[in-house]
């Protein structure tokens, strides 16, 4: 969905828990994940701990829709 998203000239970044699946599926901007069953927090950790894991992933997909690409990149 994310190669045909960006063909139309959209930037889209991928969150995903797996890196080599969305390198092969083709994503362009990809951004790591926390966990398969949890890929956007942690329940073993508090409320607050979640949120700055949460915004952390998120300021990081938002600076990849704002770099320039000319291949895959994986923001770690």
């Amino acid at each position: 969905m994310v190669k045909a998203i960006e063909a139309t000239g959209i930037p889209v970044v991928h969150i995903c828990t797996i890196v080599p699946i969305s390198q092969t599926v083709g994503a362009n901007r990809i951004v790591p994940a926390v966990a398969i069953p949890y890929p956007l927090g942690d329940p073993s950790k508090t409320p607050e701990e979640e949120k700055v894991i949460r915004r952390a992933i998120l300021e990081k997909a938002l600076q990849a829709l704002k770099t320039p690409i000319k291949e895959q990149t994986v923001f770690n």
